[in-house]
């Protein structure tokens, strides 16, 4: 018996993404462009994912419809059971905001703001207290290890202390998942090492995280590798301890090999 990984695993409560067959045609003109070719794979809930590939892969689309930024043009997308690629353009703004913290190259930072300005703006599109705002503000910048930096604009800090206010402003609303999209490619390499480094131990704190990244020494600090090639899946690995990769595989169907095969 054989684990297969690419199919909806049994314990449901686990499962944080599910994705269905999912297929994303783009039209140049009259030429169409086939960006997915019927992707299906899970994430469970608490897994470190690292998403890989070329250029033109399908990786990055993969990312934008896994962020809501985009739909499918065939196939489902279950976000927490929700089937996110059938919601309406406000239901998928409500999803982005309530459930997923996005993470990218750029930093993205307004440059007349503070850090905890920054990080409070997932906020003002909730129905909460300006002192509860503040305060939440507050505890994302000192998960980050940046409470000292609180009033500090983008251009007085270092450019992996930006990428850490951009952390916090992803953690600010509890999300579900944090989508980072290359989020070392402006930062050196010791600054990345750090970076990740606030990734992995978010993760180990039970955060799912999932990234897109073209560099091996970064997808290393993930547990998980997905490779994409010409819109589909080419590989889906653990890089995980025997120990740990166990007590995830238990988590995930068996088929039978000859029906593998």
């Amino acid at each position: 018996m054989i684990h297969e990984i690419t199919t909806t695993p049994a314990q449901k409560d686990g499962v944080l993404i599910q994705i269905e067959h999912l297929t994303k045609v783009y039209q140049l003109g009259e030429v169409d462009v086939h960006a997915l070719r019927g992707v299906s794979v899970n994430v469970l809930r608490g897994e470190f994912v690292a998403i890989m590939g070329a250029s033109g892969s399908g990786k990055s689309t993969f990312m934008n419809i896994l962020g809501c930024l985009d739909k499918p043009s065939k196939g489902n997308y279950f976000l927490e059971g929700i089937d996110v690629s059938k919601l309406t353009r406000d239901e998928l703004a409500a999803i982005r905001n309530l459930k997923i913290g996005f993470v990218f190259q750029g930093f993205n930072l307004l440059s007349r703001t503070s850090a905890l300005e920054n990080v409070e703006l997932p906020l003002f599109y909730c129905s909460i207290s300006n002192k509860l705002r503040k305060s939440k503000g507050m505890a994302a910048l000192d998960r980050v290890g940046l409470g000292d930096r609180v009033h500090h604009y983008p251009n007085q800090l270092s450019g992996g202390q930006q990428q850490r206010v951009a952390i916090a402003r992803a953690l600010v609303n509890d999300p579900s998942i944090i989508l980072a999209d290359e989020p070392t490619g402006n930062l050196d390499s010791r600054t990345s090492v750090e970076v990740m480094g606030i990734f992995q131990e978010l993760n180990n704190n039970g955060i799912t995280v999932i990234l897109v990244t073209h560099e091996p020494d970064v997808a290393q600090f993930a547990k998980r590798h997905i490779v994409f090639r010409d819109g589909k899946i080419k590989s889906d690995k653990f890089n995980l301890s025997p120990k740990v990769a166990s007590e995830v595989l238990k988590e995930l169907p068996m088929i039978d090999e000859e029906e593998a095969a």
